[in-house]
């Protein structure tokens, strides 16, 4: 738990006027609640681990213990709350990971446990769809890539394996609205959640009729749909309790953490962003995308924007996970510092040392590592992989400009990646574009914050709000080796 620098107990009188939301955000390996201010501070936090377990039919099998989950949100919210003026927090949102949900009663209490995106059993459901409606129309209709941890492959497991129970529902709920409903009393459907699916229409932004008959799902299992910065409803006098706060406090809905990452790092429409980790995933805000099976194939998905009207085409690929093992592989414990004094004195092109970047196991062709003499070294190998996922990086971001219909002015960089300097300059060089870092720390609970505060009237609008926190970037230019680099790609 945190809390402002230097507070050993209550906080101090000048904040007592400011006004606060606090973020429940259920990640695969932390559950925080984050409590935010309306100078868009980060004013005090507390995470507890979180971690599937096993299903009942097999121990291979992942599921998620919700109630376990909102008893350790309540613990982090208790935790942070005690020296806050209670009537100052002005509203409660909930951020999570996508597709996830589970069939629950007309009381809300779970029927099944919550399939995890981890789980291995919708694999098979996936290569049979066809079954049932094939793949290419499920992606057209929907725009959601071809991912076996999406809703419709939990969906069609239970209809196969358990159909009893979908047969009892009073509703399917996403997880993010199990926790919302515990709080609330009130069932509805993030819309952000809906959209990663695969049960949706891009062209009209609702549940897809052709899609629910061809899988036989009852269109009345889904609770209608709410936008970002829409009340859910208020706390009960239970949820209260368990939270630590007013009854009645409005509870906004916010939804998939990736639509949150997005709006929070500041990007504006028709601006590609990417998050760098160990995939890294680019996206666009737009409010149009076309999307080819070629696109599709290449990983290439579909999902709803925090903002009504706008879509978040997207691409992603294993990214850091490879540099992480050129680390572990050639230099054994040395530090990145280490790693990138050496890579900056290798010449762009790596003097013909080339890296192929396809190392995971369902890949069609193996990665490799081609040019090597003697006298090349583990930093030309470092190099060749920093530059052969920044090409990769200027071949999908010319597919997703062709998707989008716009021409780049520069990219947005967040996550892990964007510390490695050396990487950042060649991407800068690479791409002919100007790289701004977001120089925010925690972009998807700051992006949900903005709902939430527009939600509650503190703000006028989620814009309103992102414009008075203010978000500063660091800009990286192309630089003197940009002319290198395109005569290597001329």
């Amino acid at each position: 738990m945190g809390k402002l620098p230097g507070c050993s107990g209550s906080l101090p009188a000048f904040l007592f006027e400011m006004a606060y939301v606090l973020c429940l955000d259920c990640g695969a390996t932390n559950v925080r609640a984050i409590l935010v201010d309306d100078k868009g501070q980060l004013v005090a936090k507390s995470s507890q681990p979180n971690a599937t377990d096993a299903g009942e039919e097999d121990a291979g099998f992942h599921v998620w213990n919700a109630e376990r989950i909102l008893n350790q949100l309540a613990a982090c919210s208790r935790e942070i709350l005690p020296g806050v003026e209670p009537a100052e927090v002005k509203a409660v949102t909930i951020t999570t990971f996508g597709v996830d949900g589970a069939p629950v009663n007309a009381d809300g209490e779970l029927l099944y446990p919550v399939i995890s995106w981890k789980c291995p059993r919708t694999a098979e459901v996936m290569k049979r769809v066809e079954k049932y409606i094939p793949q290419s129309r499920l992606n057209a209709l929907s725009g959601v890539g071809e991912f076996a941890f999406n809703t419709i492959y939990k969906l069609i497991w239970l209809k196969e394996n358990r159909p009893e129970l979908l047969e009892q529902a009073h509703a399917w709920l996403f997880i993010s609205n199990i926790l919302a409903h515990r709080l609330t009393g009130v069932m509805a459907t993030d819309r952000t959640m809906a959209g990663t699916s695969q049960m949706t229409e891009l062209a009209t932004g609702d549940w897809s009729a052709e899609i629910l008959e061809a899988i036989g799902i009852r269109r009345e299992l889904f609770p209608p749909m709410v936008n970002a910065g829409e009340r859910i409803g208020g706390l009960t006098a239970e949820a209260a309790a368990l939270l630590g706060l007013p009854q009645g406090v409005p509870v906004v809905s916010t939804g998939h953490d990736t639509q949150f990452a997005l709006f929070g790092s500041g990007v504006q429409e028709n601006q590609p962003f990417l998050s760098s980790g160990t995939w890294e995933i680019l996206m666009l805000r737009t409010p149009k995308a076309a999307l080819s099976a070629e696109d599709y194939a290449a990983g290439a998905t579909v999902e709803y924007d925090s903002k009504a009207g706008l879509l978040n085409p997207g691409l992603q690929w294993i990214a850091s996970g490879i540099i992480e093992w050129v680390k572990a592989t050639c230099y054994h414990g040395e530090s990145f510092d280490t790693m990138d004094a050496e890579a900056e004195q290798i010449p762009p092109g790596c003097e013909g040392v080339r890296l192929v970047p396809d190392f995971l196991p369902s890949d069609a062709v193996p990665g490799s590592i081609q040019g090597l003499v003697l006298g090349r070294t583990r930093a030309h190998i470092y190099r060749a992989a920093m530059e052969a996922l920044t090409y990769r990086l200027k071949q999908r971001l010319e597919k997703l400009e062709k998707v989008g219909g716009f021409r780049s002015a520069d990219l947005l960089l967040v996550g892990g990646g964007a510390r490695n300097k050396v990487w950042t300059q060649m991407r800068a060089d690479i791409l002919g574009l100007p790289i701004r870092i977001s120089n925010v720390s925690e972009s998807t609970v700051l992006g949900a914050a903005m709902y939430a505060f527009a939600g509650a009237g503190v703000f006028p609008s989620a814009e309103a709000c992102r414009e008075a926190f203010g978000i500063s970037y660091t800009t990286i230019n192309p630089g003197v080796q940009r002319a290198a680099y395109a005569a290597l790609q001329s």
